[in-house]
């Protein structure tokens, strides 16, 4: 959403079914709507969302009206009384000084609508990284067995044996930054790994989240950058996949701690998007809507398209 300017919104863990889609990592996917503004993302969260006894992980709780607060921030200050939470992890070293320029003013014109903005710490986030690449290609490469050309996914078209055809089928059938991930997450699954990276990593994400617990004690939202940067070419990252994981350290907090984040556009660098990111606590998606309406009507961003370059 950040990369191609448009508003993305990643609901809390469970609200919206994961029926239908190919497994990653169990407990991190996610789906939510993508779409022009926060307005239509609310219709898409109405119905989206809901109990399905086809997902496991899916949440039996009662349905909400998402776009029920979109109008109601009425008068010069719609935001007055809004507490929105700055993380000064988010704005340290690895932030493009244009991205935060864009972000910057993106906060001050909350500012301007009554919100007040409060500085935090979410210390543990920048752990964020590590945790998540041994916890997802962990969950991937348990999700992933399946595909071995027996009942799913492709099968290789000449064989010797079964174990020829697994081998084949899975070698043919997987890109290069699948295999990496199925491999690291073989090697910290293993017996004399199990304890030193899976666990361990299992023990931080909750560290993480018991960060963003104390943080929403001082705010109501949290907000910053959605990436550290504006899209890079297509293949440019391709030989330099940790540079690539890089470009998710602002985000992939949230989804370790089963949070809701959105992506609104907020601006250009250099003729391409930026979005702000904004955090809610659970549940909290119909605030985080309203926020993102609030700016969205008084700017038009999410209207702007970026120059052919």
């Amino acid at each position: 959403a950040s990369l191609c300017g448009f508003t993305g919104l990643k609901p809390t863990y469970g609200l919206v079914s994961r029926y239908g889609m190919i497994a990653f990592a169990s407990s991190l996917d996610q789906a939510g709507p993508m779409a022009k503004s926060a307005e239509d993302c609310a219709l898409m969260m109405n119905v989206m969302t809901g109990f399905d006894e086809r997902d496991s992980t899916s949440l039996n709780r009662p349905k909400e009206d998402y776009t029920r607060g979109l109008n109601n921030m009425q008068g010069a200050l719609p935001l007055k009384g809004l507490r929105i939470g700055l993380p000064k992890e988010y704005f340290a070293e690895g932030l493009d000084a244009n991205v935060a320029k864009v972000v910057q003013e993106a906060i001050a014109e909350y500012r301007k609508l009554g919100a007040e903005t409060v500085d935090i710490s979410l210390p543990n986030s920048q752990l964020s990284i590590p945790v998540y690449y041994v916890l997802a290609p962990a969950e991937a490469s348990s999700n992933l067995s399946r595909y071995d050309g027996v009942r799913y996914g492709h099968r290789a078209a000449e064989y010797d044996d079964l174990m020829d055809m697994y081998m084949k089928s899975r070698a043919e059938g997987f890109g290069a930054e699948v295999k990496r991930r199925i491999l690291i997450g073989t090697y910290v699954l293993s017996a004399g790994y199990y304890d030193a990276y899976y666990l361990k990593a299992q023990q931080i994400r909750r560290l993480i989240a018991d960060d963003f617990t104390q943080a929403f004690k001082q705010c109501d939202v949290i907000m910053g950058p959605t990436a550290p940067s504006t899209a890079f070419k297509a293949g440019e990252k391709a030989d330099d996949p940790v540079a690539m994981y890089l470009q998710d350290v602002y985000t992939i907090a949230t989804n370790l701690a089963g949070l809701p984040g959105m992506s609104i556009p907020a601006g250009f660098s250099n003729g391409l998007p930026v979005g702000l990111q904004l955090m809610g606590n659970y549940f909290d998606e119909v605030r985080m809507l309203d926020v993102a309406h609030a700016y969205q009507q008084v700017t038009d961003w999410h209207l702007a398209m970026p120059e052919d370059i």
